[in-house]
């Protein structure tokens, strides 16, 4: 039993010493021009390989280095560079038939840029193509090479995107993971992502790409799902067209793509949405179901379906969008009938509109009509915009217009009650314009006129009002009282043009011009029409 003992941990102690020892007695450098020329063959590019050093226990190959050529249209640069490389190989017919059968590629730490061209072309459109490298190494001189590649795995990987021409601002994913298994050129391939978008937020792509368009490997068919967290549109480079724009953005969606057009559709969520210069960031979500047709080449597309949520609020936006030049240029239609004005407060300072100091809508419904069109920098929308039976909480209308007050007896009132407001409405970037203003005001009458917001809040209304109580009215009956309204959104002034009034009741008397104007000037100062 001792022999038998002693024969069996001597047979463990040979084992052992032959593991350990192989490594040092096969040369599996021998492989590397074999390995690069092949892998240089399956990419149509120059690859390049640090020392191979085996590793029988695990079944790898591993090298120093790695560094994968950049298209010669794109510069110099290495499209790809990683710390190292490791290749999981079949142990048995490498040890004995020296055949080097790969089963994984496990790329460590690699930094990988995309760089698309001003025609659309990608630096890694021409990977799989043939290579002049393929032929380095003699036929007769190769080691056979089976690359049949269950796992390719990218650890911790930087991964960069820009385009070579205009001011686009490059997006850098961080700490990124990659699997794509089953790789064959000719078949479906199932494929992972996970990133951190430097700037702010977090990637996660899971889906299917192949077969490998043998002329593009850029339009390789692709269906995917992906989600996104709290994407930071500034910080990460992602909102460069309309850097007005700023926000937290999150969606969860799936796309398909041919490789010429992608079909995208989702929902939405965007968290401190900015939408103006001169806007703050929005305290309430704004989320959307959105369906998108998008060309990859052009950078051009369709809206089909953008239904906006702000809480029970709904809104519709459709249109289209196109890169042209250095800018893109947007025609969109947005439509909001019959919304809670309550949901909509929250998303005005957002946009740039300011309501008076201590100020608060309730209650009531908008309703919202545009067109915008041009460059998503310098946007112009147009269209119309309405308020129904709402109440601007903590204002004193008639206070404010004081002067009026006097003149046509209007009760105070620590809030007003707002019957309709309407307005045709240009937006632009320097500045808002109002035009065919109506606002029925039951405390006062009827208000009408036009003005212009400045992009500092600044106001410059010329309005009129036809007031429904007694004072003035019994001296000019129904003639409009122009006055203008001045100061800021925040703490608007209104002035009553008096002259106006006198001059415009002189003008439409046929008979004694002075004994009306005394009685107009007698019933300005207060005193009694006499009977």
């Amino acid at each position: 039993m001792k022999r038998i003992v002693k024969w069996v941990g001597i047979f463990f102690a040979l084992v052992i010493l032959v593991v350990v020892s192989l490594p040092f007695l096969i040369n599996v450098d021998q492989f590397r021009p074999t390995l690069q020329s092949d892998l240089s063959s399956a990419l149509g590019r120059e690859v390049t390989l640090g020392n191979l050093r085996l590793r029988i226990l695990t079944g790898e190959v591993t090298a120093d280095d790695l560094s994968v050529a950049e298209d010669p249209a794109f510069g110099k640069p290495a499209f790809l560079r990683a710390k190292s490389l490791h290749v999981g190989v079949e142990i048995w017919p490498f040890l004995f038939s020296r055949k080097l059968i790969v089963t994984d590629l496990m790329i460590d730490q690699p930094e990988i840029a995309l760089v698309q061209s001003h025609s659309g072309d990608w630096n890694f459109s021409g990977l799989g193509a043939k290579s002049k490298t393929a032929a380095a190494v003699p036929p007769s001189t190769r080691t056979p090479l089976d690359l049949s590649v269950k796992l390719v795995k990218i650890s911790n990987g930087r991964l960069t995107l820009r385009r070579t021409v205009g001011h686009w601002k490059p997006i850098a994913l961080e700490q990124v993971n990659i699997e794509l298994r089953d790789f064959s050129s000719s078949s479906v391939m199932p494929f992972s992502l996970s990133a951190q978008v430097s700037g702010g937020g977090t990637l996660k792509l899971d889906g299917k790409a192949g077969p490998i368009n043998p002329k593009d490997s850029a339009m390789t068919p692709v269906s995917v799902s992906l989600k996104a967290t709290q994407l930071d549109l500034v910080r990460s480079g992602m909102n460069d067209v309309a850097p007005d724009i700023s926000g937290l953005v999150s969606f969860d969606g799936r796309g398909e793509s041919d490789g010429v057009t992608m079909h995208l559709q989702g929902k939405l969520k965007a968290d401190q949405l900015k939408l103006a210069k001169n806007g703050t960031p929005s305290a309430r979500p704004v989320e959307a179901d959105f369906s998108v047709q998008h060309d990859l080449r052009k950078h051009s597309g369709v809206v089909h379906q953008g239904d906006l949520h702000i809480g029970s609020a709904v809104a519709h936006l459709t249109g289209t969008y196109a890169e042209v030049g250095e800018s893109v240029v947007l025609n969109f239609k947005l439509s909001g009938p019959g919304m809670p004005v309550q949901e909509l407060e929250a998303l005005l300072p957002s946009l740039g509109i300011v309501l008076p100091a201590g100020t608060s809508l309730k209650g009531g419904s908008a309703s919202a009509s545009f067109s915008m069109e041009g460059p998503a920098d310098r946007l112009v929308a147009t269209g119309s915009l309405s308020l129904n039976d709402t109440r601007l909480v903590g204002f004193d209308l008639p206070k404010k217009m004081a002067s009026i007050e006097k003149l046509a007896g209007i009760k105070a009132s620590p809030d007003t009650e707002i019957q309709v407001l309407s307005a045709n409405v240009r937006s632009a970037p320097e500045g808002m314009s109002a035009q065919d203003m109506k606002l029925v005001v039951p405390a006062i009458g009827e208000l009408s006129g036009a003005g212009t917001v400045s992009p500092a809040n600044t106001l410059d209304f010329k309005m009129s009002a036809i007031v429904h109580t007694s004072g003035l009215l019994a001296v000019v009956g129904n003639t409009p009282i122009p006055f203008t309204v001045g100061g800021t959104c925040s703490e608007p002034v209104f002035r009553p043009d008096i002259g106006a009034v006198v001059k415009g009741e002189i003008k439409s008397l046929q008979g004694d011009v002075g004994k009306a104007a005394g009685g107009l000037l007698n019933g300005l100062l207060g005193g009694k029409k006499k009977n």
